[in-house]
């Protein structure tokens, strides 16, 4: 049997995979497999198709993806997903995913931020939703045995090979011990433990961080982390609940305080379709240096756009900001902020088929890296779901049946049982909300979208505390359910996440992509590698392989020019 931990994107269709070639699986989430992250994913899932541009192909995909990583990217992986893009749609069109399409019966497919050519697939303006929708469908139909509301707490290992894991319900405190051949670990990032996040309130935590780590994997670039430039900023409930993208693709206009349609100043070729970590900067600057609205934003307007094209391509954003703000984007502009949206590193695997340093152990999803580089591009995390879904799934599959024993470990249980027995026995004055909340004011103030040596250190020196604090804290199940336990570990999940994080941005002493540092404005030939994380050896550097010669040669040069003022 495999084990899938996460009941998104990436789970759900390795789960698929899994019990398609015949092998027992069972997918556990905390969240409602209807409500995972995936669901929020608004703008589009990329694949050359070549159905709006007969000239685009997946040497141009990669060559793009690539080339926003700022050379970080795994040129391996990265053909890996865009050569598995087409089979990846193929797979959501057999499940029965309705794709928006041309007159003519073509999916239809429009520009996304930086790609060179229209290759991002859609499905309205709630394309994650309708994936994740689709493949909870076909998990249901191959019978696919999903448990909501488990909480994992720690992978069991013996002598570097995983044999299940144990965890609880959230409701009643029910423990689940689990033996499996493999574990699939899909599970989300870490962009929760920043106070502004596209992030729901108790996802994406840093869970897959942790469980990997104390599983003995390790971390590749967890510095690098996409802020998203098109956060709302009210009411403070849904601070940071994202804009979607396709906003900009279909021409909003991104304005200050004063009025002046300020992209023109860092990226006056592209403008409002720049990347992701360029529109981040330049909002971020422009709030930083006084030409922020009243509430710390930018303005972000489509109310020039025909009524027609805002209610059929944006519909998701139009009703979004009438229910919170009551907000008619019809007529009236959209205050912003950057927010913590993507982890682009995550746990270290192997580009072939996500194994990780534990026998037995595979990570994909956010939980992974290798893809995306120190900048994502948009559109590329949903089909990054759907081509390593599918081939982790063949690789534990492949796995699973070679073994002829599992040897278990009875000391590995009973540790994951005590540290559940602690937790439920500390009584504590330190209350866990509290110190989550200390937490994500430390990574807000000191590791945001500019960083610099001296908040870094101090961040560090501000975690410390916190994890000293975190030794006297009180847990109290009550009559609602298991919660505060789960909270408790999401703040193990999330210092881990964070020290990972601050002291890789320490390392990387350099400005490239989402990682400015003002101390060091300038992009560094010399770390053009990836930094590698655990708790037992630190920091170390990876090199990263060459890029193929014909992707290598699709490839523009890549700009710093305007890339950080502070």
């Amino acid at each position: 049997m495999v084990l899938v931990i996460g009941t998104g994107g990436a789970g759900l269709r390795a789960a698929i995979e899994l019990a398609e070639a015949g092998v027992d699986v069972l997918a556990v989430g905390k969240r409602p497999k209807d409500d995972a992250h995936t669901a929020l994913a608004a703008g589009g899932i990329n694949a050359a198709l070549s159905t709006m541009d007969p000239e685009d192909s997946w040497q141009q995909h990669a060559a793009d993806t690539l080339k926003e990583s700022y050379l970080l990217a795994d040129p391996r992986t990265t053909q890996i997903v865009t050569q598995g893009a087409a089979r990846g749609i193929d797979d959501l069109e057999r499940y029965g995913m309705a794709f928006a399409r041309e007159e003519d019966g073509r999916i239809s497919q429009r520009f996304f931020g930086a790609h060179k050519f229209r290759r991002t697939a859609f499905a309205g303006d709630y394309t994650g939703l309708e994936i994740q929708r689709t493949l909870v469908g076909r998990a249901a139909q191959l019978g696919i045995p999903v448990l909501d509301g488990v909480y994992i707490t720690r992978l069991l290992v013996h002598d570097g090979a995983v044999f299940g894991a144990y965890g609880f319900d959230l409701t009643d405190g029910t423990r689940y011990l689990i033996h499996a051949d493999a574990v699939i670990l899909a599970a989300g990032g870490h962009t929760r433990i920043w106070r502004r996040t596209s992030s729901r309130r108790d996802e994406n935590t840093g869970d897959s961080f942790r469980l990997a780590v104390e599983a003995g994997a390790r971390l590749r670039d967890p510095e690098l982390v996409q802020f998203h430039p098109s956060g709302i900023i009210e009411p403070e409930n849904a601070a940071g609940t994202l804009v979607s993208e396709a906003a900009r693709g279909e021409g909003g206009i991104l304005r200050n305080a004063l009025g002046e349609r300020f992209m023109s100043r860092y990226d006056p070729a592209r403008m409002e379709l720049s990347t992701r970590d360029r529109v981040a900067l330049a909002s971020y600057t422009e709030i930083k240096e006084g030409r922020g609205t009243l509430n710390g934003g930018v303005w972000l307007d489509v109310s020039h756009l025909p009524r027609q094209t805002i209610m059929t391509r944006l519909p998701r954003v139009y009703q979004t900001l009438l229910d919170l703000q009551m907000l008619d984007i019809t007529r009236d502009p959209i205050e912003i902020a950057p927010t913590a949206h993507y982890s682009m590193g995550g746990v270290w695997v192997r580009p072939e088929d996500h194994s990780t340093d534990v026998r037995g152990l595979y990570a994909i999803g956010e939980a992974s890296s290798g893809l995306h580089g120190a900048n994502r591009l948009g559109g590329n995390s949903l089909i990054e779901l759907l081509v390593f879904g599918r081939i982790t799934g063949q690789a534990a599959a492949a796995y699973s049946r070679s073994l002829t024993s599992h040897t278990r470990s009875a000391s590995a249980t009973a540790r994951a049982r005590a540290e559940i027995d602690d937790l439920l026995a500390a009584d504590g004055p330190e209350n866990v909300r509290a110190l989550q909340r200390a937490l994500r004011n430390t990574m807000t103030e000191h590791a945001g979208v500019v960083r610099n040596e001296e908040g870094l250190r101090a961040g560090l020196a501000e975690l410390s505390e916190i994890e000293r604090r975190m030794e006297k804290v009180g847990v109290h199940p009550d009559i609602a359910g298991f919660q505060d336990l789960a909270h408790a570990f999401d703040l193990l999940s999330a210092a881990l996440a964070a020290r990972a994080t601050l002291e890789a941005a320490l390392e990387r002493r350099e400005s490239r992509g989402c990682h400015n540092r003002s101390d060091y404005p300038d992009l560094d030939p010399a770390l053009r590698v990836n930094l590698v994380w655990s708790p037992a050896t630190g920091i170390t550097y990876e090199s990263i392989p060459p890029v193929p010669d014909e992707i290598a040669s699709l490839m523009e040069e890549v700009s710093t020019e305007g890339k950080l003022a502070e």
